[in-house]
């Protein structure tokens, strides 16, 4: 028994693992080439693509897992009825049920570290993914001076260089407009030849100009007298030194995106649900208070509910509060209540707008919160439609199923992605959303374990043709 279970543990582990690291870097490079018009030209060393690359792998793992366990599943008990190792496990008095509980413990094994990782790992790498691709999107390109066109990238300057020497480092022909005092084109330098080298600490570019001339215009003395005064000043040789620290990678905080609802885990969210629910209450509260003094008609008393209503009464006279005022007092009690009214709209406008934002914030931590524990379960009903479908079409290697798994795992991710769509959107409630997917697997994985367990032939083509020849025969003779 122990030899047939290690027998299933290791067919099963083998096409698991190559799957999972298979569909994590197909999903790695999907990532690349999304993001690849913002890496590339920037001078990124390879280890900071490397890590960035390492981060999406873990936030990749939720989709790449399910696929993996779904496809090996599939492939494990297909290989073994396709070999006539299942025929022979049952002829020696195991049944289905039995052969699969090795793979039961290592299902709830993966769905406890799922759980974990989901938990812990996932919005590490979230938090550091997210600002490490913050800083490379504002990383500026490398630093390359091209001919012929302006270049602005370096802050306050705009240089164009007619021609560049091999070696990149010796200019021709330069104009440089100086915007560092914010005045426009005020500011000129014109050189026949220039050389260009970076600093001992790579912080600042030196830029040494030859044979030229510096124009400048600045306004006259007075500051009545707008007349332009320009000064032009030849060189022989003229310095300029430019700062490249937006050529380089600076990190920022990670503290800065720690409050994200994807960076938070179980307790976070819990205690996050709670602020945010609390938050909501008050603004309630302040709205309330805002509101009710600008209803004095419909104040709530202890004595309303004594008095009893007067029914048919008729008000013949509907402007007697209007004539109790002086005629001279009307127009300003009008403008007053219009005003007031007027003052209660915006305000209330201003209140939906922001409850309305305070509860989508809210929503998204409750999804979050439920998707912690939905990657658990998932990998379990997976595991059960995988293996006893594996089990009915009898059939190895990466054909068929392949397909079949394929075919399952979009129709999880669909629902998956549908129900957390409508839960943000608040047509479900986050749970409903969340959970939609599992729940809609769970008994078809019930289906097909049955079906497998009692060796039904649900694929059987010439069934399905004799039920239902018996079924419009049945028609017919009505």
């Amino acid at each position: 028994m122990k030899k047939l279970h290690k027998l299933i543990v290791i067919s099963y582990l083998r096409p698991f693992v190559a799957t999972f690291f298979i569909v994590s870097f197909i999903l790695s490079m999907i990532f690349l080439s999304k993001y690849i018009d913002e890496l590339v030209g920037k001078g990124l060393e390879w280890y900071t693509i490397l890590q960035l690359l390492g981060y999406n792998f873990a936030v990749n793992v939720p989709l790449a897992l399910p696929l993996a366990i779904l496809l090996a599943s599939i492939m494990t008990f297909g290989n073994l009825g396709e070999q006539y190792e299942l025929v022979a496990i049952k002829a020696s008095g195991i049944s289905l049920s039995r052969a699969m509980v090795p793979l039961v413990f290592v299902m709830v094994l993966l769905s406890i570290a799922a759980f974990y990782f989901s938990n812990i790992i996932m919005p590490r790498s979230f938090l550091k993914m997210g600002s490490l691709l913050y800083d490379v999107r504002q990383k500026k390109a490398a630093f390359a001076i091209p001919e012929g066109v302006f270049y602005n990238d370096l802050e306050g300057y705009s240089i164009r260089v007619t021609k560049k020497d091999p070696d990149g480092k010796t200019l021709y022909d330069l104009m440089i407009y100086d915007h560092m005092q914010g005045n426009g084109n005020m500011n000129v330098v014109l050189a026949k030849k220039g050389e260009m080298f970076k600093s001992d600490d790579d912080r600042y570019l030196v830029l040494n100009l030859y044979d030229g001339v510096r124009y400048s215009e600045n306004p006259g003395d007075n500051g009545y007298n707008d007349r332009q005064r320009q000064v032009r000043i030849r060189f022989k040789e003229y310095g300029l030194k430019f700062d490249l620290s937006g050529f380089n990678l600076s990190r920022t905080k990670e503290e800065l995106f720690k409050d994200h609802y994807q960076m938070l885990n179980v307790r976070q969210l819990l205690v996050k649900e709670d602020s945010l629910q609390n938050l909501m209450a008050l603004k309630q509260r302040n709205l309330d208070a805002y509101i009710e003094p600008t209803f004095l008609l419909y104040k709530p008393h202890s004595n309303y509910k004594t008095i009893k209503p007067i029914k048919n009464l008729s008000w013949k006279n509907k402007d007697v509060i209007m004539n109790i005022l002086p005629a001279t007092d009307r127009l300003i009690v009008v403008d007053d209540a219009i005003n007031s009214m007027r003052n209660v709209k915006s305000y209330l406008t201003s209140a939906k707008e922001e409850a309305t934002t305070q509860s989508e914030i809210l929503r998204k931590h409750m999804v979050e919160f439920h998707r912690k524990f939905t990657l658990s379960f998932a990998c379990i009903v997976l595991f059960f439609i995988g293996a006893p479908m594996g089990a009915i079409v009898r059939k190895g290697g990466l054909g068929l199923p392949v397909v079949i798994s394929i075919l399952f795992f979009l129709v999880f991710h669909v629902l998956s992605i549908s129900g957390e769509k409508f839960a943000k959107q608040g047509k479900l409630e986050p749970y409903q959303g969340m959970w939609m997917a599992t729940l809609v697997l769970v008994p078809i994985g019930i289906f097909l374990t049955y079906k497998a367990a009692t060796d039904s032939a649900i694929f059987d083509a010439e069934k399905y043709q004799r039920f239902f020849k018996r079924l419009f025969s049945k028609k017919e003779n009505q």
